[in-house]
């Protein structure tokens, strides 16, 4: 079971989507995971084949214990169990092992697709036939695709009993785990905090005149440059990129920026996207729609919430103007922006009204200080003025 972020105790096993013999690429979701913020995918980081599944549905399972086994190149296949010894050597005898048990191995009818067990057993009760089910994106048909066909159908959703790490949470358990995790953040990083209140009249301006040029559904919203903004900042800070376990802090060459986002009832969820920096605005754009529209439904992927190096937390137009965020461990360092407002604003010693923003960054003091920030956020400055740069 893989550790999703510091607030991670444990999850519980929804559904297998592998089956034992099945090849294993690297990126491969194996798996369905429910913590207290939602169902995770559980991407597979080794190529191999999958040989047997310790777990089963249902069952709730800590952090770090073993769910599967995966064998790579050179391991040894399972062998057949030998014959049994001649009778001068009667304790070497043993009844053989149970035959392996079906309801972790996801099957499939001729012709159809495969379907994990809980969908298969789902389909049966809701009398839905698995040749009407949709397989999702990765071809295996889950629980999720057994509801739509359902609702297509007319039928109502189903109501089971609901999935918890531990028994008897309920939606509290988010505001739980969240809880949890800024309290040994604050108890265990000495945190300092810059800001700094920019002018990006010039950046709005540029965005402005690029989406003018474009259709409704290419254009931009300014989520995306402002975060390739950071990402690009960040270049010239790496102390504030990575992450400080066991003493040590861990620079990250690449950053993936977590994407501080609100969950429908409450909470928030920070899903990582990759290589930040090295994107086009499009590219951060449309990842930026794909990860909240599956955050927004609860279905993100384990990378997505394991291996973020920095944060970023943005209010949006209309809130405040300033957010002073919290570090979220092992990270070293959180980037909060307020909402872009329009203020009286002094250039070439005229008073002007101007839209401008401000930006503060909560560092880990065990690896840098205020003046990493304070040319962090002097960088994006630059940035701000010449955003044609991204």
């Amino acid at each position: 079971m893989p550790s999703l972020g510091a607030d991670m105790e444990g999850g519980t096993l929804v559904e297998w989507l592998k089956s034992p013999g099945d090849t294993i690429h690297r990126g491969d979701i194996i798996a369905v995971v429910e913590t207290v913020k939602g169902a995770i995918e559980i991407e597979c980081f080794d190529e191999g084949v999958l040989s047997d599944l310790v777990a089963e549905p249902g069952a709730v399972i800590a952090v770090g214990e073993v769910i599967a086994h995966i064998a790579g190149d050179g391991d040894s296949a399972p062998q057949p169990a030998a014959a049994a010894p001649p009778p001068k050597a009667p304790e070497a005898t043993r009844p053989p092992p149970p035959a392996a048990t079906s309801p972790v191995t996801p099957t499939a009818a001729p012709g159809h697709a495969r379907a994990s067990p809980a969908a298969r057993r789902l389909a049966e009760q809701r009398g839905i036939a698995l040749s009407d089910v949709a397989a999702g994106p990765d071809g295996i048909i889950g629980i999720a695709e057994v509801e739509a066909a359902s609702a297509r159908a007319g039928q109502p959703p189903s109501s089971p009993a609901p999935r918890r790490v531990k028994p008897g949470l309920d939606r509290d358990a988010m505001r739980d785990a969240i809880g949890a995790a800024v309290a040994r953040s604050k108890r265990e990083i000495p945190h300092y905090y810059v800001s700094s209140t920019f002018d990006v009249q010039p950046f709005f301006d540029w965005l402005e005149a690029l989406n003018a040029q474009r259709s409704v559904p290419e254009r931009l919203l300014y989520a995306a440059p402002l975060i390739k903004a950071v990402a690009m900042a960040l270049r010239t800070t790496p102390a504030l990129n990575g992450t400080f376990t066991d003493g040590t802090h861990h620079k990250s060459t690449a950053i993936h920026m977590g994407i501080a986002t609100a969950l429908r009832g409450g909470g928030l969820i920070a899903p990582a996207l990759h290589d930040t920096a090295e994107r086009s605005i499009d590219d951060v754009m449309e990842s930026l729609r794909d990860i909240v529209s599956r955050v927004r439904v609860g279905r993100i992927r384990s990378s997505e919430m394991s291996d973020a190096t920095v944060t970023v937390s943005i209010l949006g137009e209309d809130t405040a103007d300033t957010v002073l965020p919290v570090i979220y461990p092992p990270q070293v360092a959180i980037i909060g922006c307020g909402a872009p407002r329009e203020r009286p604003w002094i250039i070439d010693g005229a008073v002007v009204p101007r839209r401008v923003m401000t930006v503060a960054v909560a560092g880990d003091h065990s690896v840098s200080d205020g003046r990493v920030a304070a040319r962090f956020l002097s960088r994006l400055a630059e940035i701000f003025k010449e955003p044609e740069q991204l």
